[in-house]
């Protein structure tokens, strides 16, 4: 695998480990890795866990202040239109902002709108308040999109020769986040009321701005030439990204539609149906370290763990209602069964991504820094939101239409269509690298031959 970052770059002030923190010359961590993977860790569990925290209680809480249905949905979806705008923008100007900066101001943000989303219950109830609620949500999209972004091209150039292992070890932190808000926020919440999860969750995440202002390393840079659309036209980027958004559509499918067909199946009492998602949650979380670790050591897998884990995700989607056409009873110990293989197959496409990417823009000429990591972080981040966006709005349509079964099948065509395109795509790159690499043979062969002629004569 191509090294994303110069492996030369600056290092701050007091840091004892390899020049830039970016070349691991032993298996031992240097002190500015450390911090840098405690940075990047409390970024991914603080962010989920005020991304996750709304979903138990806002809804029955925004209708009491006069919100529809529709437009309570709008508010949960503009988060993920505004962080695919932003994530573009601080991708493509994060050498211009810095990344250190990038990463502490979305943080401080994220926890003073997070604070401020626990005092709108004081708003008065209207257009007043769902106004509030869409600038809030608004403000958190962005500052989330420029944390993750920052964090993204940091991880990247502390650990050039380990991007799958570290990525995936934090997707950890990540899953935890989601698992942990919405028990979390519904204990505070029946307990103290709506204010405190806001206030408590954003005062943590605010304590630790000024431990990363202190830890977090700080990577400087010259502007790169590229921009996305040299970096999204190349062809093995485009049908990457074609992967990424039907995997994370497939999660955001299942926010607005598995909890209604648990209920409506299976008869659960409300208070199980979480613990039905963390089938999908825990799987994902436990799998993506090793998928990454696994990617990193045999970097020669990787196209393949991407390629059959998109296949895997696509058949638990088909499975997961199950579709009416397998004519298969549907069980709930099947489906926990279906969602904890689709959280490990996930994981298995999507550790592999970024390294591919960020290869791929090595191999077509991107310069090797932090502007180029800035470029696949904001990319990354704009393909995962419109996903966010798509799955559970077309989920929510499609449920309604046609049932969750059905439903679901689509999201797995989606993703069986995504992974056999990917799969010939990488069988003609191997053939075509296969017929060149016997060209420059012969050619070296037929050139080797000529030399010789005129000692024979």
């Amino acid at each position: 695998m191509d090294s994303p970052g110069d492996p030369e770059g600056p290092r701050p002030p007091g840091g004892d480990g390899p020049p830039g923190g970016a070349r691991e010359t032993s298996r031992q961590l240097s002190r500015e890795q450390i911090f840098v993977l405690i940075s990047a860790a409390s970024i991914n569990l603080g962010s989920m866990m005020c991304y996750s925290i709304l979903g138990p209680f806002f809804p029955k809480e925004a209708e009491k202040k006069g919100a529809s249905n529709t437009v309570i949905g709008m508010i949960f979806g503009c988060y993920a239109f505004f962080n695919l705008l932003a994530s573009l923008v601080f991708g493509k100007y994060l050498v211009h902002i810095g990344a250190k900066f990038m990463f502490v101001a979305g943080m401080f943000v994220s926890g003073g709108v997070t604070v401020l989303f626990g005092v709108l219950d004081q708003v008065p109830e209207g257009p007043v308040f769902i106004a509030m609620c869409f600038l809030v949500r608004i403000i958190d999209a962005i500052s989330f999109a420029a944390a993750i972004t920052a964090s993204s091209s940091i991880l990247a150039k502390a650990f050039p020769n380990n991007v799958a292992t570290v990525m995936g070890s934090l997707e950890t932190f990540s899953g935890l986040g989601l698992v942990l808000g919405p028990p979390l926020g519904g204990f505070l919440y029946q307990s103290f009321g709506y204010e405190v999860p806001f206030i408590l969750l954003g005062c943590i995440v605010l304590l630790m701005v000024p431990l990363n202002m202190c830890i977090l390393p700080n990577y400087e840079s010259d502007p790169g030439k590229h921009s996305f659309w040299k970096l999204i036209i190349l062809p093995k980027v485009a049908f990457i990204s074609l992967v990424i958004t039907s995997l994370s559509s497939g999660f955001g499918f299942l926010d607005p539609t598995l909890s209604l067909f648990v209920l409506e199946k299976f008869n659960l009492p409300a208070g199980y149906v979480g613990l039905v998602f963390l089938g999908l949650a825990l799987s994902y979380t436990i799998s993506s370290p090793l998928v990454g670790l696994l990617s990193d050591k045999m970097p020669h897998l990787r196209k393949w763990l991407l390629v059959f884990g998109n296949l895997i995700t696509a058949g638990c989607y088909i499975l997961l209602g199950p579709a009416p056409f397998l004519h298969i009873k549907s069980q709930l110990w099947l489906l926990v069964l279906i969602l904890v293989i689709n959280g490990i197959s996930a994981g298995m496409s999507l550790i592999s991504t970024f390294p591919e990417i960020l290869s791929c823009a090595h191999e077509n000429g991107f310069e090797e820094g932090l502007s180029t990591l800035g470029l696949v972080s904001g990319l990354f981040g704009a393909l995962w939101s419109v996903g966010a966006f798509v799955g559970p709005t077309l989920g929510g349509f499609l449920y309604e239409k046609i049932g969750f079964e059905w439903a679901a099948a689509l999201q797995g065509l989606w993703a069986l269509t995504s992974g056999l395109v990917m799969g010939l795509f990488y069988l003609l790159e191997h053939s075509r690298r296969r017929r060149r690499s016997k060209l420059q043979n012969s050619l070296g062969t037929e050139e080797e031959r000529t030399a010789l002629l005129p000692d024979e004569t």
